[in-house]
């Protein structure tokens, strides 16, 4: 009897000790959420994996490994000796996306998640080239400049002209619009531009106006009644660039004529 009683008692407690174990066994990782790719996807500028989120039996550690990929995310390849958390996009990256493979790890086991490709990897952007002080990067790639950084022996260009619209055929008014650069093709900024009609009297007189960041400056010009609309015409534009504080005639001033069509109402 008194065997019987101690046999149950060692049953008992082996039970007891199994379920205690089972309650404290290790879980391996499980991914609850992707992780994904943070910063800016450009030449030059470094990535960040960010892990996402977890579960499983604490701590967990993390190793990576970073894969380049065609520009619609997929054919990935892993990027050798790329296993840090942070990766530096360089010009073999550019017009690919990039992944990065997260691995977490705990005592019970590892698991592994991939991330969401990254935006396409742009080039770096263009710096301003040496040169005047300045300088503004425009949106078409243009460099623009403030007309005091033209100097002799450097001249003003009167280098872009348009009209709204491109054939006049009323006495209503139409805009001219004039693009000033340099001789070194930069944009310029603050340049005065005077506008005068030829022979005098066919349109409005125009004040002297400064040109803007894009180095462009726009005129309302009035018609008179003494322009003759008629099919193949043209009015004439006598249209100057200088720079404000210089001689009218000298410094680093530009002349050009122009002309815009006319035609029969």
């Amino acid at each position: 009897m008194l065997a019987a009683v101690a046999g149950a008692a060692a049953t008992a407690i082996a039970s007891a000790v199994g379920i205690a174990g089972a309650s404290t066994a290790a879980n391996p990782p499980t991914v609850r959420s992707l992780p994904y790719v943070a910063g800016s996807a450009q030449v030059g500028h470094t990535l960040t994996a960010r892990n996402g989120d977890w579960g499983g039996t604490q701590p967990l550690t993390f190793s990576y490994l970073w894969r380049r990929c065609g520009s619609g995310g997929g054919n990935c390849a892993d990027v050798s000796g790329a296993t840090s958390k942070t990766y530096a996009l360089a010009s073999a990256d550019l017009g690919h996306r990039m992944r990065v493979r997260v691995t977490a790890a705990n005592s019970a086991g590892s698991s592994s998640a991939v991330s969401r490709p990254s935006a396409v990897v742009q080039a770096a952007p263009t710096p301003p080239p040496p040169g005047p002080s300045g300088q503004i990067k425009l949106a078409d790639g243009k460099v623009s400049i403030p007309v005091t950084s033209v100097d002799s022996p450097q001249r003003l260009i009167v280098s872009g002209v348009e009209f709204a619209p491109i054939v006049v055929r009323s006495r209503n008014p139409f805009t001219a619009r004039f693009r000033v650069t340099d001789t070194r093709g930069f944009v310029v900024r603050g340049a005065l531009v005077y506008m005068l009609g030829l022979p005098y009297g066919r349109i409005g007189n125009v004040a002297e106006q400064q040109t803007g960041t894009d180095g462009w400056v726009t005129f309302q010009v009035q018609p008179t009644a003494a322009l003759p609309l008629q099919n193949g015409g043209a009015l004439v534009l006598f249209v100057r660039a200088r720079k404000p504080g210089d001689n009218l005639l000298a410094g680093v001033s530009t002349r050009r004529l122009v002309q815009v069509r006319l035609g029969s109402p």
